[in-house]
């Protein structure tokens, strides 16, 4: 598998052998698939954004008091093509591109567009973890049946995999339809902690805690985060996530459970700020990390 040069990657890491896909654990996957956008368009920009942001992020993790990369190596593949692949077609994609670097041995970490394609990264990793919980910081449900007539929307990925019996537990959700507030009361799949839960309660960490499996697969949409921190979203909404309790609680999975990978997806970059796409390439490295 050939992966971006060094000068190119994740990090602008300086010793190529760190970089170099047979020797690196880690690899980036940039997946700028965006098709069904529903308000602000953009986010095939963002994982080439957030490679490009990472050149700026410092090696040492002040938290950790490492310098991460050298302790594993991060390989950096380039975009994924979906020329003529839409919907079902490109999860498929998607699923196989993921399942292949899972067979080669590879910590995938994915850098994603619209939320549609966590549906592939979780098909592969859950040939493999068969007791998989999906864990999702998000603004929005994403439990749609199908919106705007099209069930592979990215405001019904988590209803696909839903259908596939794996447990879903939701952090920060603050906007969604009856629908699927109605889908969260009646399954004994999803556990959502919403965004006012969190406000209001101070076991809100245990409680989601409790509801994962051994594995985890985590995936990120950027909205989850409040728009004061991470206003490069398609569909921002208020009262969201912030960074030191959002660290926090990670740190925790990451250290109680097995973390089988990640993704963040949904930041469409905005001309004249770096903040969000920065923020999301330091919090790549932070959970790498962990």
């Amino acid at each position: 598998m050939k992966a971006l040069s060094h000068e190119e990657g994740f990090l602008a890491i300086p010793e190529a052998d760190l970089t170099a896909y047979a020797n690196s654990k880690y690899v980036i996957q940039q997946v700028p698939y965006e098709h069904t956008s529903s308000y602000l368009e953009g986010s095939a920009k963002g994982p080439a954004a957030i490679v490009s942001a990472s050149h700026f992020v410092e090696f040492y993790d002040e938290e950790l008091d490492q310098e991460t990369y050298k302790l594993c190596g991060i390989a950096t593949l380039p975009e994924m093509n979906f020329d003529g692949k839409v919907d079902a077609e490109a999860v498929a994609h998607i699923e196989q591109e993921t399942s292949r670097l899972i067979a080669d041995g590879k910590y995938v970490v994915s850098l994603g567009a619209e939320h549609t394609v966590t549906n592939g990264f979780v098909q592969a990793h859950a040939k493999k973890f068969p007791n998989l919980t999906v864990l999702q910081i998000d603004a929005h449900s994403d439990l749609r049946m199908e919106y705007h007539g099209n069930p592979y929307s990215h405001a019904s990925v988590m209803a696909r995999i839903h259908e596939q019996g794996i447990p879903l537990v939701q952090l920060g959700i603050r906007a969604q339809c009856k629908e699927e507030s109605d889908l969260i009361k009646s399954s004994d799949k999803i556990h959502t902690l919403y965004a006012h839960d969190i406000r209001r309660t101070s076991d809100w960490k245990e409680r989601a805690l409790s509801h994962l499996s051994e594995h985890v697969y985590l995936t990120i949409d950027a909205d989850g985060f409040d728009p004061s921190i991470m206003p490069a979203v398609g569909t921002a909404e208020p009262n969201g996530l912030f960074w030191s309790e959002t660290l926090d609680f990670l740190a925790e999975v990451f250290k109680e459970r097995q973390v089988v990978g990640f993704d963040i997806v949904e930041c469409a970059p905005m001309e004249g700020s770096i903040l969000s796409e920065f923020t999301l390439a330091k919090l790549t490295y932070r959970l790498i990390g962990y």
